[in-house]
This record gives structure tokens, C-alpha cells and sequence, in this order.
């Protein structure tokens, strides 16, 4: 989704209102660029802080966020909500959205021509919230907006650099329901996850005093 200068690659003449966040999430719920519109019951936006400079980023609503109109409220939720209290992270504080906001049947894998349907307005939050660190959740996640070549067992914990975004990956909560001795690699990770929005609090204070 990203070059190597940071910026978002075309694939859509379609735009969205990239300078308002409430007139982004009216146009996007009535979005119909795809047929995965069709099969679920809503648009799923992301939440959260739109000032923090943070974003974690997976890659598409399940059964429960497709019922609550919500992202990352299901048990994979509820694990990522833990794993951000263990590491003293306020959800409310970050904001948290899904590649696709549409539900793929039977929560498969979107595929790559619904994820660049879906790409302009994710591209949108991105230039709304301007984040300096984004978190891509999971396989899917980091081979779409970092790099199609990596994989996650192996780029989890680790910085990408593109331009003035940086990314450190790691796995989706899904995964670490499936696979428990995971989860010891995903706390290394949040420590450091932790870490960089200590950082970001700290640069944004230091801004304010200039």
C-alpha cells in the first residue's frame, strides 16, 4: 500500500474525505465498491484516538464486529484488549481499524482486489490521523501495507521504515487464540509497541513547548 517514500500508491480514482473524520465514516458506511458489501449486514470503521499517532491495523471484521457495527470486539478483541491492559495501553488512546471494513464470508482472507477496494479509505484514516507508528496485525496486514514478500513469523518485533511511517508487526490476535505459545513473542512486541507511544507522547509534549 505503501512506496518506499512513505506515501499511499494509487489504486483507485475514488477519494474520500481525508480532513474531517465524521464526513469520512458517513461516505464510508454507504460504500458499495465491492461485493463484499453485498454479504454483511454493515460498513465496520475504526475507533479510537484520531490524535494519538498510533494505528493498529488488521485485516478485516468477523462475525461480531460485523453484528456491532464495531473493530476487534469479538474473542480476538477481547484478547487484544487484554494484552493492551498487561502493557498499560488505554484502548481508547490508540485507534484501531481493519484493511477491509466490510466482513469476508466466513471470515476468509480478503483477497487483494477487496483490499484495494477498500484502500482509499483506509488511505483516508491515515492521512486524518497522520500516524507515526502503525502496527499491522497479523500476515495479511503486513504483506499489504508493508511488503507482500515477508512474512509475519519472521518481521514480527521488527521495524520498517517507509518515509516518515514506521511499522512493527506482529500477530493478530486470532492466531495467538489458535497458537498460546505465541503469545510470549506478542508480549516482547507490545513492550516495545509500548515503548514507541512513550515516545510519541513525549515528542508531541516537547512540540507543545516550542
Amino acid at each position: 500500500m505503501f512506496n518506499e517514500q512513505g506515501k499511499v500508491k494509487q489504486v483507485s480514482m475514488i477519494n474520500y474525505p481525508d480532513d474531517n473524520y465524521e464526513e469520512l465514516k458517513m461516505k464510508a458506511q454507504k460504500c458499495e465498491r465491492c461485493h463484499l458489501r453485498a454479504k454483511c449486514r454493515q460498513v465496520v470503521m475504526g475507533e479510537g484516538n484520531t490524535r494519538r499517532k498510533i494505528m493498529f491495523i488488521g485485516e478485516g471484521p468477523g462475525g461480531d464486529e460485523d453484528r456491532q457495527g464495531r473493530p476487534f470486539v469479538g474473542r480476538a478483541g477481547q484478547l487484544l484488549n487484554k494484552i493492551f491492559s498487561a502493557v498499560n495501553i488505554k484502548r481508547e488512546n490508540i485507534y484501531i481499524s481493519n484493511i477491509v471494513k466490510c466482513r469476508p464470508p466466513d471470515n476468509r482472507v480478503p483477497t487483494w482486489d477487496e483490499m484495494d477496494a477498500c484502500a482509499p479509505i483506509l488511505a483516508a484514516e491515515i492521512k486524518i490521523i497522520e500516524p507515526k507508528v502503525i502496527v499491522p496485525l497479523g500476515s495479511t496486514a503486513l504483506k499489504y501495507l508493508v511488503d507482500d514478500n515477508l512474512a509475519i513469523t519472521r518481521a514480527r518485533g521488527q521495524w520498517y521504515n517507509k518515509g516518515k511511517l514506521y511499522f512493527l508487526p506482529t500477530f493478530h490476535p486470532a492466531y495467538l487464540l489458535r497458537n498460546s505459545n505465541m503469545k510470549k513473542y506478542a508480549w516482547r512486541d507490545f513492550k516495545l509497541i509500548k515503548k514507541a507511544i512513550k515516545r510519541i507522547d513525549a515528542l508531541k509534549s516537547s512540540e507543545k513547548d516550542l
